[in-house]
C-alpha cells in the first residue's frame, strides 16, 4: 500500500468516526442506550426533587425515575442553577430537563417539548388580608416578585408590553420561597402555577390565589433541538403511565386533593404543631420506630382524632389522644386511655395490628387501608374491597377505596356485605385530612 492510500484511508476513518460522534450528539437516545446512563436536570425543591429520610423524592423526581427504567438505564440528576439549565442542555451534558417547564412561544425557538403532560395556569398570589389586588388593572404601581427566566417572567413582561404598569422584582428563589414571602407579609405579590400554589396553601395557609393571568398551558419535558427520536420515546413513556394508571398514581402520591383547602382548619393544625405536638413528639417517634412507621403518619392521626388533646372524649365512648375504645384498650393493655403514654403506646401499636393484617396490599398504598380500618373497622374496609371486585375495580388500591366505600352507605351494597352498614364518606374524608396533614410535617421536617 503506497503513501498516498494510506492518508486517502486514515482521513476516510477519521471522517466516518467524526460522523458517528456528531450522529451520537444529535441522536440522544442512541447515546443513552449505547452509554447506559440518563442525565436529567430537575429542581430541587417541594415539587419536583428533594431528599427525605435520606430517601430521593418529588413528583418529577418520580416521572424520570420510571423513564429511567422504561429505558433500562441508570439514572443522574443534575440541579444546577436556574438560568444555567438551557446552556447545559445545550452543551449535550445533559439529556433532558423534567423541572416544571411550561410549553411557551420564545422557549419554543431555543429547545423542543414533549406533548404537554399535566395542565397548569399563571395565578398571582396574595396576602388574604390584601384586598387591593383583585383583577389586573389592581397590578398597576404594585411590584411583583419572581424567579427569573421563567414563564412568569414572559407573561409579566408581554402584559407591561400591554400597558400595564408594575414593576417586576427577580432572583433565582422557587416559588415556595416568593409564596413563603407573602405568606408571612414581606413581599405583597408573586406569580406562582395554579398545582404548585395549591399544594402550598397546606403550608402557608395566609396566601390567597387571587386571579389567573394567563389561559391555560401545559408542563413538558425538553430536549435539544432537532432530537426526535428521545422526544418519541419520552411521549410513548408518557403515553403509556397515563393508560397504565401509573402517573395518576405518582400525581395522586404528591398532590392528592390540593383543591380542598379548609382555612381555618389549617391555621389551628400550624397553631398546634407549635403549642401541642412538641409534648408528645419524641414518644410518637419512639413508637413509630418501633413498628417502622412514618413518625409523621402516626403524628397526623392523632391530630386527626383529638387535636393532641389528651383528653379528648368523643359521644361514641372513645377517649384520649388516639381515641381508643374500651375494647381496644383492653386488647392493647390500656388501664387508662387518657394517659397520653398509654395512649401513643397503645394506639400505635393496634395501628401496627391492623397494618399487618394487610399484607396482601402493596407498600405504597397499605397505610391508607389502615388508617380508613382504624377510622371505620377493618371489616368495613375488607367489605368495601369485595364490592370492588363485583364493580370490576381494582380492590387493592386506594384510589378505588375512595369511590367504593361510600357506597356501604346504600341498601343495594350493604345488605350483601358481611358488616353491613357504614358511613363510608367518613373514612375517604378522614385518610385525605390526614394525608394533607401529613405532608405538611414531612414539609416541616425538610425544612428543618
Amino acid at each position: 500500500m503506497n503513501k498516498k492510500n494510506s492518508i486517502y484511508i486514515a482521513l476516510s476513518f477519521i471522517f466516518i468516526i467524526s460522523l458517528v460522534l456528531i450522529f451520537l450528539k444529535k441522536d440522544g437516545l442512541t447515546r443513552i442506550k449505547k452509554s447506559g446512563k440518563l442525565t436529567v436536570i430537575t429542581d430541587n425543591n417541594a415539587n419536583c426533587y428533594y431528599i427525605y429520610k435520606n430517601e430521593p423524592m418529588g413528583f418529577q423526581y418520580e416521572l424520570i425515575k420510571g423513564f429511567a427504567e422504561y429505558l433500562n438505564v441508570e439514572l443522574e440528576i443534575i440541579t444546577p442553577d436556574w438560568h444555567e439549565i438551557f446552556d447545559i442542555l445545550d452543551k449535550n451534558e445533559t439529556d433532558i430537563i423534567a423541572s416544571d417547564l411550561t410549553i411557551t412561544k420564545n422557549r419554543l425557538e431555543r429547545i423542543d417539548f414533549s406533548e404537554g403532560y399535566l395542565p397548569i395556569q399563571q395565578y398571582i398570589i396574595k396576602h388574604k388580608n390584601n384586598s387591593k389586588i383583585n383583577e389586573l388593572k389592581d397590578l398597576n404601581n404594585q411590584t411583583i416578585h419572581i424567579r427569573g427566566n421563567t414563564s412568569y417572567e414572559e407573561r409579566l413582561r408581554s402584559l407591561i408590553d400591554e400597558g400595564y404598569k408594575f414593576e417586576l422584582k427577580l432572583n433565582d428563589d422557587p416559588s415556595e420561597e416568593f409564596i413563603r414571602r407573602v405568606s408571612e407579609e414581606e413581599i405583597e405579590l408573586t406569580v406562582s402555577d395554579s398545582h404548585i400554589a395549591q399544594l402550598n396553601r397546606r403550608y402557608y395557609p395566609n396566601i390567597q390565589m387571587a386571579f389567573p393571568i394567563e389561559e391555560e398551558q401545559w408542563l413538558a419535558w425538553a430536549v435539544k433541538k432537532g432530537n426526535k427520536k428521545l422526544l418519541d420515546e419520552i411521549n410513548s413513556y408518557f403515553t403509556k403511565i397515563k393508560e397504565n394508571g401509573d402517573f395518576a398514581k405518582i400525581y395522586e402520591k404528591y398532590y392528592a386533593n390540593i383543591e380542598i383547602f379548609d382555612y381555618v382548619d389549617l391555621v389551628k393544625f400550624h397553631k398546634r404543631l407549635d403549642t401541642r405536638l412538641p409534648k408528645y413528639v419524641e414518644l410518637i417517634k419512639k413508637e413509630s420506630e418501633k413498628y417502622n412507621f412514618d413518625w409523621s403518619f402516626v403524628a397526623s392521626l392523632i391530630y386527626q382524632e383529638s387535636h393532641f388533646d389528651p383528653n379528648a372524649k368523643s359521644y361514641t365512648g372513645v377517649r384520649g389522644l388516639m381515641q381508643i375504645t374500651q375494647t381496644t384498650a383492653k386488647e392493647m393493655g390500656i388501664k387508662n386511655r387518657l394517659d397520653p403514654i398509654q395512649s401513643i403506646k397503645g394506639g400505635t401499636k393496634y395501628l401496627n395490628k391492623i397494618y399487618k393484617r394487610f399484607d396482601d396490599i402493596e407498600e405504597s398504598e397499605r397505610m391508607f387501608f389502615t388508617l380508613a380500618s382504624y377510622n371505620i373497622g377493618y371489616g368495613h374496609v375488607r367489605d368495601a374491597q369485595k364490592i370492588a371486585v363485583k364493580e370490576g375495580k381494582n380492590p387493592n388500591i386506594w384510589d378505588t377505596m375512595e369511590e367504593v366505600l361510600p357506597l356501604l352507605r346504600y341498601r343495594k351494597y350493604y345488605k350483601e356485605t358481611k358488616y353491613g352498614y357504614a358511613r363510608g364518606t367518613e373514612p375517604v374524608r378522614y385518610v385525605n385530612r390526614i394525608r394533607s396533614y401529613y405532608e405538611i410535617l414531612r414539609r416541616k421536617e425538610i425544612e428543618s
